[in-house]
């Protein structure tokens, strides 16, 4: 088959005239992949289509929301119904009312939530409300963990480790960034000593229990529960962004696997069914200090959006009704072989981790538990397996920093043909 794009090539280059990048998101462009972004006309099941007629098998589903493949039918009925009556209203619907018990039902650590518009929203409120409710400055991040583009989580790791956090980007203050501690994502004694210089001052921790934007990676024992001891220790709140593992890795995300329960909780994505939304909550003592019953102030316009509401209901009723968990672990065993005998048979070095509905994979000799890890790992070997796959219709997240995901619609024609190019691809990079 011919997988030439000059379709998505020109309008990527009609883009790049009008948005930076030509994107609306960075990672959108495959910068440093070497090609243009496909240019996606539909997406049908486990499918999208571009814009010269390729079909690709598809493991972004949007970058997670879309557990159920794209325009499932039950969804797609109740956004027409919903559609039907008012796509806004800037009022109460009794479709969050809903949505937030169905939330709460299956993450029972969300005694109370707010719903916002995106992920990014829900990590700035939680941790205003951190700040708001202990009185202090400073919050703790760990290398390698996303949580949106707010500016207090925009830094990354300072000389020697234990220090301030350093603006990543333009436009981040200095003054800010400083009130950001950041340590290395499962290195419990460096959050210890943290704590014991700062003990006074810390607001709390954010960290994605199973980091999704190094990969995929796994807390190593303790670490959570270390984690929460020491915010117990010292009066802090324990934040966990599930935005991305969030009924993905578990009905109850990170929080029922490891049997931690957090503070507080931001959601995303998967709530939405694939529409703009986002969610923080967890523990009613704390989420009452939000106005308007609380002197902790966050608001926005489109928040709890009809759509949104009807759309991430109908997603996760349907999570509940099929379970699909054995079929989620059936096909990462399959999917795990698979890239696993290929680069063998390539002789070549390679790390596959999954969970639930997400998995990761690196080019590396040994275990991947930490961000200075991920570092060391074949990216231009990376670079040259993604366009191999992409070529031949598996599209897969254009970076190594980023999980992939299946959806209840993934299914053995699916596996087949990802299996047969995971193959090919691997005996071109032997060389």
């Amino acid at each position: 088959m011919d997988w030439t794009r000059s379709r998505s090539e020109k309008l990527y280059e009609q883009a790049c005239t009008i948005m930076p990048g030509g994107v609306n998101s960075p990672v959108r462009s495959f910068k440093g992949m070497g090609t243009a972004p496909a240019f996606i006309k539909s997406g049908r099941g486990a499918y999208l289509i571009d814009e010269d007629g390729h079909d690709y098998v598809d493991y972004i589903c949007s970058w997670g929301p879309l557990l159920h493949g794209h325009c499932h039918p039950s969804i797609r009925s109740a956004l027409e119904n919903q559609l039907s009556r008012g796509w806004t209203y800037g009022a109460p619907t009794e479709a969050e009312i809903h949505l937030a018990e169905l939330v709460r039902n299956m993450m029972p650590c969300m005694q109370m939530m707010r719903m916002v518009n995106s992920g990014t929203e829900a990590t700035m409120s939680a941790i205003r409300l951190a700040r708001g409710v202990t009185k202090r400055k400073k919050i703790i991040k760990f290398n390698g963990c996303y949580h949106g583009h707010g500016d207090s989580l925009l830094v990354q790791m300072g000389s020697g480790g234990l220090t301030f956090g350093e603006p990543n980007s333009p436009g981040v203050l200095a003054d800010l960034a400083q009130h950001t501690l950041v340590a290395e994502y499962n290195d419990l004694e460096q959050v210890e000593n943290l704590f014991r210089e700062y003990r006074t001052d810390i607001a709390g921790i954010i960290l994605e229990p199973i980091p999704g934007n190094m990969g995929l990676l796994f807390p190593q024992s303790g670490f959570l529960e270390g984690l929460r001891s020491l915010c117990d220790e010292y009066g802090s709140l324990l934040i966990f962004d599930e935005v991305m593992t969030g009924f993905r890795v578990a009905q109850g995300g990170a929080c029922e696997v490891y049997g931690v329960e957090p503070d507080l909780v931001c959601l995303g994505k998967v709530i939405g069914g694939g529409l703009p939304v986002g969610a923080y909550g967890g523990k009613r003592e704390l989420m009452q200090e939000i106005s308007p019953i609380g002197g902790v102030y966050q608001a926005g316009t489109l928040s709890g959006n009809p759509l949104a509401m009807v759309a991430g209901f109908e997603t996760l009723k349907r999570l509940q009704e099929i379970k699909p968990w054995k079929q989620f672990n059936d096909y990462m065993s399959e999917l795990a072989a698979g890239f696993k005998n290929a680069a063998s048979r390539a002789n070549i070095d390679l790390q596959f981790n999954s969970m639930g509905s997400m998995f990761g994979f690196f080019f590396h000799p040994g275990p991947v538990t930490t961000k200075l890890e991920v570092d060391k790992c074949d990216f231009l070997r990376f670079k040259h397996f993604f366009v191999g796959m992409l070529e031949k219709g598996i599209y897969l997240a254009p970076s190594q920093y980023e999980a992939g995901f299946l959806s209840t619609v993934h299914g053995s024609e699916e596996l087949s043909r990802t299996i047969n190019s995971i193959e090919s691809c691997m005996e071109t990079l032997d060389s």
